[in-house]
């Protein structure tokens, strides 16, 4: 039994195999997935897809790169979505700061506004982090995050950041860059996370861990990701599913 907690089902590149790609990750041991919506368009497909499936669930909120983009009415929309008894996390959410889209200061209020959008609706918040961990860790203590917490989304960074992300309540979350050959941090960070604050995902159609590098993601994958884990942590691929599985449930507060 495996949780691929952040998959973009929603994304064009499943527009023609929606169905099949699903069906394919429920014969791989996928029983939980959370479809992550993060624009306009990509937000009510995620709820679409996750009424259709009793194990399916949507996250909602909006990506850094496009925060330029929000709008007030935008936030109060995903406000008045986190009630969707489907819905499970707001976000993704964070700081990019490999594109330049949006810049960093507007980057960093629609965050804020995020964070104490999921604090008053008390739910956990999924962070999108590219090249700008040092300024999320000091917003997410700001914001006093920690009174939700949630996941560090496919997190690729130091060990060293990984404690202050625990103390905030934080789950850590890696997907397929731990299989990578030339990626060493993730896999440094699966041996030393604690297990009961270990999390998987694919972030597919993206980041297809090996062999299936440089080719579209998709959730049945996942399992390549917690093989991997076992075999860093030497334990079992089983209890690596069942751990993270039940960490996922603990967080979304899913009890079916």
């Amino acid at each position: 039994m495996l949780f691929d907690t952040h998959v973009h089902l929603n994304a064009r590149q499943f527009e023609e195999d929606r169905t099949d790609t699903i069906q394919r990750a429920f014969d791989a041991g996928v029983q939980h997935m959370v479809v992550v919506g993060f624009d306009r368009e990509t937000i009510p497909l995620a709820i679409e897809i996750a009424e259709d499936y009793d194990t399916i669930y949507a996250a909602v909120g909006w990506h850094p790169v496009d925060a330029i983009d929000m709008t007030d009415e935008d936030l109060q929309w995903i406000e008045e979505l986190s009630s969707h008894p489907k819905v499970v996390a707001i976000g993704e959410m964070g700081l990019d700061y490999h594109w330049d889209k949006s810049p960093a200061n507007i980057q960093k209020d629609v965050f804020r506004k995020q964070i104490q959008l999921a604090k008053k609706v008390n739910m956990p918040i999924i962070i999108h982090n590219r090249e700008a961990t040092g300024d999320i860790v000091k917003i997410l203590q700001e914001e006093n995050a920690k009174e939700v917490g949630g996941i560090m989304h496919c997190y690729n960074d130091s060990v060293d950041y990984v404690q202050a992300c625990l103390d905030m309540n934080f789950y850590i979350s890696l997907g397929g860059p731990v299989t990578f050959k030339n990626a060493p941090l993730p896999k440094e960070v699966a041996a030393q996370v604690p297990l009961d604050r270990l999390l998987i995902e694919t972030d597919a159609p993206f980041l297809a861990p090996h062999p299936n590098r440089g080719k579209r993601n998709e959730p049945a994958y996942v399992k390549l990701v917690a093989e991997k884990i076992a075999e860093i942590r030497g334990i079992s691929f089983e209890e690596v599913g069942k751990i993270t599985t039940e960490n996922a449930r603990n967080l979304f507060k899913i009890n079916s």
